[in-house]
């Protein structure tokens, strides 16, 4: 019968002793390096990420400018629909050759931003020009081997063109050119865009809308 007495007390001493046991364990474990650097790198992985998403859009772009990463050109830069030009009869086409874009603007508004690619070796002409009545579905220069699906000219009437990813011989689209877009020059001095881009353009601009060339590429 004495026995018996000391079984409440011997198991309140054993639940005691686990819940001391316990608080050591977490405390042992909160101050342990290891437990830091967890907690470091979990932190340093949210940054990562957090300065992936900051790179997705490069500073001055628009913020409806479809990543670059993701960009192809089988897309439309932005996100947004394409300005319609009958409400903005001012407006007109800027070409940013350090920039590889071309904005379709009025005044100092950008309606719409557009990855784009003009000419190696500077050999895209700068100045003020215009859209001149020359344009077409299709045209193949056979001594580059290359052609291109719906240009329009701004200017010697055929000779520098607003046009299409260039094809191959055979009208297929050449990917190593069609990735320069929005990256770098990659043209004999017409302006590549991609092919939603230019599509819009080849149905919408007129003879006459004013196209501003202006900037240096920097390699660097």
């Amino acid at each position: 019968m004495k026995v018996k007495k000391f079984y409440p007390i011997i198991l309140l001493s054993f639940l005691l002793l686990v819940s001391v046991g316990l608080n050591i364990t977490q405390l042992v474990q909160s101050n342990h390096p290891n437990a830091e650097k967890v907690e470091a790198d979990s932190n340093t992985d949210s940054k990562k990420d957090t300065n992936k998403k900051s790179d997705t859009v490069k500073k001055g772009d628009d913020a409806e400018m479809v990543p670059l990463a993701q960009f192809t050109y089988k897309d439309s830069s932005e996100t947004k629909p394409y300005p319609v030009l009958k409400d903005h009869p001012e407006a007109y086409i800027d070409v940013d050759i350090a920039k590889q874009r071309v904005y379709i603007k009025d005044g100092k508004k950008t309606l719409y931003e557009m990855y784009a690619s003009t000419g190696e070796k500077d050999a895209t002409p700068r100045g003020t020009y215009q859209i001149e009545p020359e344009h077409g579905e299709y045209f193949y220069t056979a001594p580059l081997k290359l052609g291109a699906y719906h240009w329009v000219s701004f200017l010697n009437h055929g000779e520098y063109l607003f046009h299409s990813t260039p094809t191959d011989e055979n009208g297929n689209y050449v990917d190593s050119i069609a990735k320069t877009l929005g990256v770098k020059p990659s043209s004999h001095g017409c302006v590549h865009l991609s092919n939603p881009d230019l599509q819009w353009l080849y149905n919408n601009v007129q003879p006459g809308m004013k196209v501003t060339i202006h900037g240096s590429f920097d390699k660097a």
